[in-house]
Formats: structure tokens, C-alpha cells, sequence
């Protein structure tokens, strides 16, 4: 009988793959990492071919690893980066252009003319969303604008755009499925969250022709199954969802108030909001959370859930470029050993606003910056002000979904690569005041893909008994005055006040 949930968790700068047994325990896994591509300043891209064959290649060798026979596996459920975005040829499967990523800002112009034209208000009620070259709808319009016969080949329906999930789900089962889940749909300006559907003012206000976009689903469903010859059994592909909403799910984050924090490429909360979309404020997001059933045509829940989020673009990229540009460090990994190196960063501020600022913020013009330099300043200071930033911009969302909602917060459930580092989440927890929780699993995107996907394939019966199956590694207790705790906090937003205040003239 088959037992086991496979996941591909395809990342910003990796595609893994985690086995996972009934019980929700990682059995194998392999990543392998994914290449970035800078044209130009503040443009980031990949090349699909190699995101599809990266996830191939983790997803081989997790199993080889396992020593797991294919048929084993009962389901297959994929989480994926969202917003980054993908123009392909319906009958060869070739992409016309690379994968423009999330963090890309070329369409930064396209949007500050709808905002003057005044749309923003109209998409905001339609979509959640802000009017930000981070959403898709700019990057699928400058492809089709961009590539030699796009636009009007868009319109003959000879292509198919997608978010990742979408391009990986059509490549799997041999383009026999063009579709994504309402958690990925959502994130492209183009989904009206309220209907659940594709929006035709939308698409028309954009300029995106109806023809390119794929059929929309829950995010636990029985999708179809992928081509036999690919892993040795035709496998079910019965979850589709995005990273962020994945890693909620995978966090048992079922209940209004609950509040999970992926710290990856950027760090990103949800904080669950209900059944009904809520009006966010202070440059919070509303955003649809997985949804767990579906019609006979693969239709949304007719009991939605909502969420809002709050998305800072760099948290371990800050890390990344200590490493790469700077080379303070040889291993992201000993980062946490320098930052511990001395008590406090000596009044060095670091804002890491190297692609804009995300929420509360959506600055697409502020650049980076350190502050606060002496003679005295030394590598373990950097490295500690590296990882204060990411606490901080942490503090200025979750300050926001307090003045949005009036859910007492309790606690911060947290995952991704950044959750190994004790001093991070001990940070964290003094400069929010909340204890922070980290689960024994802490890849939760790619938990909440298996456990969406054992959903639909019958292996749990309910959220509740996927909720029994959550535990907590250890629990980082506030220690920090609250005095203290301000102080860093008013220093911190004098210096992103001083960022956004600093605008170099293009060249």
C-alpha cells in the first residue's frame, strides 16, 4: 500500500525534494541549487529549463536515497516561489523568454503609471495586492512586449503563462494539465479574491490576454498524474500551492490568529485571518490561504480562508551577500558563530534594501545601506546587524497585523534555512516580545505540500489530525527589556527613514 508523500519544494535559489512518511517525518531528501541571472540592475532571472530539471534531479536522487520504490508514493504535492513568472510555447513546452523572478524590478515604471492613472484602489479591492512590479501581471506583460510576436501569439492561444507550479505540473504530465492553485493564482494581480476567479477587468487593465492563463484549483486536489516515465510510476499530483501558504499549512496554522514566519531568500509572515478576505492596512497583503477541497472540476472551497501577509524581500540573501560581496564569511553557516563574537552591534544599523523594501514599506526605489560606522567596527558587528535587520523588518510587519486585526498575538511559528540559527530566533524573540516557536521539521513548505497532497489522496481525514501531528523543537523566550527593546526598535526606523530619504539619479 503506498505510504509514502513526496514533495517538491521548488525555491528562489534551490529545488528540493523531501520524502515523507505518513507520520509527517522527512525520510530522504536532496537539493540542488538553482542559478540566478542579473541582466541588468535590479533584474533577476532563471532559466526554466533549468528549474524543471534541477526539481528532477532532487526528486531522483531523494528517492534513490530513500531506496523507495515509486509506487510507494501516494502522492506528489508541489510548493513553489510565487510570482515568478513563465511564458511558454503550448506545443513544444519551450519557454519564449527566461523565468522572471519575484525580487525582479523592470516593470517598476509600468506600475508607477497605472498607480498615477489611479488603478491602484481597483486592483487593491479586486486582488488583495499593491500595484508592485513583485506581482506578475507587469512581468507576463513585458515578455509578451518584449519578445518578437509574443502578444500577438498570446492572443491566437498558441502560448500558456504560469507561475512555477504551473510550469513544472505541465511538464510532468506531458502538457495534458495547464493549471494552478487559487494560493499561486492569487499572487498575479490578475485573480479576483473575492470570486475566486480570473478577473476580465483585470487582464483587460494589464493587457493580458485571457487565453494565456491556466485553469484554476484548490490547492489540495487531485490534479492528474505524472508521465510514468519519468519517476517509474504514474504518480498522483495532488497538491499545488504556494510557498509562503505551504509552509503555513505545513505549520498547522489553521486557526485565526496563528502566525508563521519563513525566513528563505526573504522572510514572509502569514498571519490567518478567517473565511472572509479582510481589508489590510499598513501595506499588508490579503492573501488567500491554502484551500483544502474542490468541486468535480477542481473548484475552489466554498469555505475559503483568508489571510494577510507581510513580505521583506531580503532576509538570508543579506547573509548570502556578506558572503559572496563582502566575503566576511566563507559558509552562510558561520554566521551565527561571528555574530555571537560580540554583545550587540555597537550601533551599527544594517538596512538590507537591496531590491526596495517590502511591507510595511513597498519602496521600490530604496537602496541599502550601513550605518552607524566607527573605527571600531568590526566584522561581528556587520555580521549581528545582518541578522538584527531581518528581526527588525520582521517587527515592522507583525507591527502592522496589530494595527490591522485585534487577534491577541501569542507566539511566532517560524521555518525555513534561517531557523537553524539559535541566536536568530533568540534575537527575534527580544525584539518582538513574543515567544518564537521552531518545529522538529523545519522544511514546513515542503511538509505542507505532502500533507495538502495526503489530504487529497485520503491519507488524513482532517486539518485537526494534521494539526496532532505538529511539534515544537524549542521554544525562544523573550529576554530582553522592553525599554531596550524600543530603543533598537526607534534606531532601526530612523535608519529605513534615512533610506528611503536617499535617492541616487540614475546614470
Amino acid at each position: 500500500m503506498a505510504s509514502y508523500l513526496l514533495a517538491l519544494d521548488q525555491g528562489t535559489t534551490s529545488s528540493r525534494a523531501i520524502l515523507f512518511d505518513a507520520e509527517g517525518r522527512p525520510v530522504s531528501g536532496a537539493q540542488i541549487e538553482l542559478p540566478q541571472i542579473y541582466p541588468e540592475p535590479g533584474w533577476v532571472e532563471q532559466d526554466p529549463r533549468a528549474i524543471l530539471q534541477s526539481q528532477m534531479e532532487a526528486t531522483r536522487q531523494a528517492l534513490a536515497r530513500a531506496n523507495v520504490s515509486p509506487h510507494a508514493i501516494a502522492a506528489i504535492g508541489i510548493a513553489c516561489q510565487r510570482e515568478t513568472t513563465i511564458v511558454w510555447d503550448r506545443s513544444t513546452g519551450a519557454p519564449i523568454f527566461n523565468a522572471i523572478v519575484w525580487q525582479d524590478r523592470r516593470t517598476a515604471p509600468h506600475c508607477k503609471r497605472l498607480k498615477a492613472e489611479g488603478a491602484e484602489p481597483f486592483v487593491r479591492k479586486k486582488t488583495g495586492l499593491l500595484l508592485d512590479p513583485y506581482f506578475s501581471a507587469t512581468k507576463i506583460a513585458w515578455i509578451l512586449d518584449h519578445v518578437p510576436g509574443a502578444r500577438s501569439r498570446a492572443e491566437r492561444g498558441e502560448l500558456a503563462f504560469g507561475t512555477v507550479d504551473t510550469f513544472l505540473l505541465w511538464h510532468l504530465t506531458g502538457g495534458r494539465l495547464h493549471a494552478t492553485d487559487i494560493t499561486n493564482a492569487s499572487r498575479t494581480l490578475l485573480l479576483n479574491i473575492h470570486s475566486l476567479n480570473w478577473d476580465e477587468e483585470l487582464a483587460s487593465l494589464f493587457d493580458i490576454p485571457m487565453a494565456l492563463l491556466p485553469q484554476v484549483c484548490a490547492s489540495s486536489f487531485p490534479y492528474g498524474t505524472i508521465n510514468a516515465d519519468l519517476l517509474g510510476s504514474a504518480i498522483p499530483v495532488c497538491a499545488l500551492a504556494g510557498d509562503q501558504q505551504a509552509a503555513a499549512f505545513g505549520q498547522a496554522c489553521f486557526q485565526p490568529g496563528m502566525l508563521k514566519n519563513t525566513y528563505g531568500t526573504g522572510a514572509f509572515l502569514l498571519l490567518v485571518a478567517g473565511p472572509r478576505a479582510v481589508h489590510a492596512r499598513h501595506g499588508l497583503l490579503t492573501t488567500p490561504a491554502c484551500h483544502t477541497t474542490g468541486g468535480d472540476a477542481g473548484a475552489v472551497s466554498s469555505k475559503p480562508a483568508y489571510a494577510l501577509e507581510g513580505s521583506v524581500f531580503v532576509s538570508g540573501a543579506a547573509v548570502q551577500w556578506l558572503r559572496d560581496e563582502l566575503r566576511l564569511i566563507r559558509e552562510a553557516s558561520e554566521i551565527e558563530a561571528l555574530a555571537a563574537s560580540v554583545s550587540d552591534t555597537a550601533g551599527v544599523v544594517m538596512v538590507p534594501a537591496f531590491s526596495g523594501l517590502g511591507a510595511p514599506y513597498w519602496d521600490a526605489d530604496a537602496r541599502g545601506a550601513i550605518m552607524g560606522l566607527t573605527r571600531g567596527t568590526n566584522r561581528g558587528h556587520i555580521a549581528r546587524a545582518a541578522l538584527e535587520a531581518v528581526c527588525l523588518q520582521t517587527r515592522d510587519v507583525v507591527e502592522a497585523m496589530k494595527a490591522s486585526l485585534k487577534f491577541p498575538l501569542t507566539e511566532m511559528r517560524v521555518d525555513g534555512g534561517m531557523a537553524a540559527n539559535n541566536l536568530l530566533l533568540q534575537m527575534q524573540a527580544d525584539l518582538l516580545g513574543l515567544p518564537v516557536l521552531r518545529p522538529r521539521v523545519t522544511e514546513t513548505t515542503a511538509l505542507g505540500a505532502a500533507f495538502l497532497a495526503g489530504l487529497a489522496a485520503g491519507m488524513y481525514r482532517s486539518t485537526d489530525e494534521i494539526a496532532s501531528l505538529w511539534r515544537a523543537d524549542r521554544a525562544f523566550e523573550p529576554s530582553l527589556s522592553s525599554d531596550r527593546r524600543d530603543i533598537l526598535y526607534e534606531r532601526w526606523r530612523m535608519a529605513v527613514a534615512s533610506v528611503r530619504r536617499y535617492k541616487p539619479r540614475a546614470r
